[in-house]
């Protein structure tokens, strides 16, 4: 009986393997057969559990800062007076033109005087008259010819008619309307002919000198912000304006919360113009912050924003931190110690209270 090759090939590859278990000679998957061969992976997690984790570390030192506050707003003029009529007539006179400056005390309309004038005579013939019954009357009293009543009475009359004279050279003076502040006038104006209502605009003056910026004030920032604080005011039309802080409101919005504040600045030629969109710059009070790169931030398992350090036991520690503000070539934040070295690289790796071999960043590019 012919025995099958296959069993034959079995049978020596069963025979082969045997003897080779035998001699003791095994390959470790793994495992190199040089003498600087890489460990296999159990040896090299023991010996990484055994050695402190390197971390990149900085020494970040406090710097003086002086944040400047943005504040967008408007400008608004210094008083804006609508001049009314206090009397009723036709405008028969205007001397100014919208447009014109004018000073306090310029004529800007003067009205039709009709009989006012006559009415001042009248008046000064009844207070002479009053005046001699008075004077008469006193003389008689003096010599028992009249009673004391009689001469009250007389006083009365002409203390009325010395009031209606002072009444009528009112009312003719009313027909005179004057700028009661300096400033520009404000289109439109009374045209001439035209009946002036009492109570009626002849004109409105706006005074721009000085010109004020209005805005509003985070309740944040509110505290950090005084009277006579110095600001620089842009405008849109492109005009950059110095002044100072001269009114903090003591009360805030209650839908916004903030805080109305208003900035005087000086306007003598006048470029600054009433309802312009501003920005105004106030440089608050120094501070100890640091300057760091956004990429050393990091979170804490509370989720607080801070960064992690190196304390001089070389354990970590993390830090809370507040930004202040942001720049091109990195951001502020406050919350350090005036000197602190913190981890740049690594931060993620690391937990709170561990042990770590610090690496400064310049000895390592010097290596």
């Amino acid at each position: 009986m012919r025995v099958k090759f296959s069993y034959l090939l079995a049978t020596g590859i069963a025979a082969g393997i045997g003897f080779w278990m035998y001699s003791g000679t095994m390959v470790i998957g793994g495992v190199g057969d040089s003498e600087h061969a890489t460990p296999p992976p159990a040896l090299r997690v023991s010996q990484a559990s055994t050695e402190t984790f390197r971390v990149q570390v900085e020494r970040l030192v406090a710097q003086d800062r002086r944040a400047v506050l943005e504040v967008r707003g408007r400008t608004e003029a210094e008083a804006t007076v609508a001049v009314r009529s206090k009397t009723t007539d036709d405008v028969v006179e205007r001397p100014a033109q919208e447009g014109a400056h004018v000073a306090a005390g310029d004529v800007l309309c003067v009205l039709d005087k009709g009989s006012r004038q006559s009415r001042i005579l009248e008046a000064k013939a009844a207070l002479a008259q009053a005046q001699l019954d008075h004077e008469a009357a006193t003389q008689l009293n003096s010599k028992g010819f009249t009673a004391q009543t009689r001469v009250a009475a007389l006083q009365a009359q002409l203390d009325a008619a010395k009031a209606r004279l002072i009444e009528a050279e009112q009312e003719l003076e009313h027909t005179v309307i004057r700028s009661p502040i300096a400033g520009v006038i404000q289109s439109p104006m009374a045209e001439i002919g035209a009946q002036l209502e009492q109570g009626g605009i002849c004109a409105t003056v706006v005074d721009a000198d000085p010109m004020i910026a209005i805005g509003e004030v985070s309740e944040l920032n509110i505290s950090e912000i005084s009277l006579d604080m110095p600001a620089t005011v842009t405008l849109v039309t492109g005009e950059s304006l110095n002044g100072k802080v001269r009114y903090i409101s003591p009360t805030a919005n209650p839908d916004t919360k903030t805080f109305r504040i208003e900035i005087e600045l000086p306007n003598p030629d006048g470029k600054a113009r009433d309802g312009v969109t501003a920005v105004t710059k106030l440089e608050l009070a120094a501070e100890k912050a640091h300057k760091i790169s956004p990429a050393i931030l990091t979170l804490n398992d509370a989720g607080q924003v801070g960064i992690r350090a190196v304390d001089e036991n070389n354990k970590t520690v993390f830090y809370p931190v507040k930004v202040l503000g942001g720049e091109q070539d990195g951001m502020w934040i406050g919350g350090l110690p005036d000197e602190v070295v913190a981890i740049t690289v690594g931060q993620e790796y690391v937990s709170d209270g561990e042990l770590v071999q610090p690496v400064f960043e310049t000895a390592e590019v010097s290596q």
